[in-house]
Parts: structure tokens; C-alpha cells; sequence
């Protein structure tokens, strides 16, 4: 089972602040426990959503639309997230309650998604065998 852990953006974040030095190493520590459990898939701070860009789509199909950041309601916005891979939920909250709070002062709140897995979307053999051969090219790449 994978789970993202999505770090919600706050105000500091959404002003481009970096984190502390202490919270840092606190994150480089905790990711390393991730990593020597053989839970971790990826993690990465974003940046602020005044650099970001949104694509909408207003109407059925209609054409897309740009948007270029930044958005407000700091609180709804992500500024990091921690990709894991775990053999159940109850697993998944606990790596989660062991992150350091990413704010730093308290504030901080991180919000645990269940990825779908690709036969809970479809049971199409050629389209799992599609993303098969999607995921082997990514896992390649990576580690070329």
C-alpha cells in the first residue's frame, strides 16, 4: 500500500521561508529512518504557490486554462510531501505521527492519502499491461 504524506503549506511556507536548520536536520533524520525501513519512495519540499501554475478546465470539454499562481488559502495549498510504501493503514499513521512537525512551531498539519493501485481502478489486462511497461521505463530512467 502506498500513502502520500502531504505536508499543508502555512504562511512562512507560502512566504518562502525555508525551515530552520534544526528542522532540517529533524527531516533529514526522519527520512533516513524511512529509507533504512524500506518505506520511502520519494519526499520533497515545494515551492510556494507564488511560482506555481494551475490548469483549469472550465467547461466539458473545453480548452484548458492557465493560471499562474500565486492562490490563496494557505491552509488548502501543499508545500511538501513524503511518498511511502507500507503494508497497511494503520502502518502509514504511524510513520506519520513520527514526522516532525513540518512547520516547526506547531502549526503544522499533514494530510495521509491512500494511492490507488492500478487494479483497484481497472481490471483492463492490456491497460495494466500498458502501465506495466509505463512504470518499468520510469524505474529505468531512475536509476540511469
Amino acid at each position: 500500500m502506498r500513502f502520500m504524506m502531504i505536508v499543508k503549506a502555512t504562511q512562512d511556507s507560502e512566504a518562502g521561508n525555508k525551515p530552520s536548520e534544526e528542522l532540517f536536520a529533524a527531516m533529514i533524520r526522519y527520512n533516513e529512518e524511512l529509507a533504512k525501513a524500506g518505506v520511502l519512495l520519494a519526499a520533497d519540499g515545494l515551492h510556494p504557490s507564488s511560482s506555481a501554475i494551475r490548469v483549469s478546465y472550465p467547461e466539458p470539454g473545453g480548452k484548458a486554462k492557465v493560471i499562474d499562481g500565486p492562490f490563496t488559502e494557505a491552509k488548502e495549498l501543499i508545500a511538501g510531501y513524503t511518498l511511502i510504501e507500507v503494508k497497511s493503514r494503520e502502518e502509514a499513521i504511524e510513520w506519520a505521527m513520527r514526522m516532525p512537525d513540518p512547520n516547526g512551531f506547531g502549526e503544522g498539519q499533514i494530510e495521509l492519502r491512500q494511492v490507488f493501485e492500478m487494479p483497484e481502478l481497472t481490471q483492463n489486462p492490456e491497460t495494466l499491461a500498458q502501465v506495466a511497461t509505463q512504470r518499468e521505463r520510469m524505474e529505468y530512467k531512475k536509476k540511469s
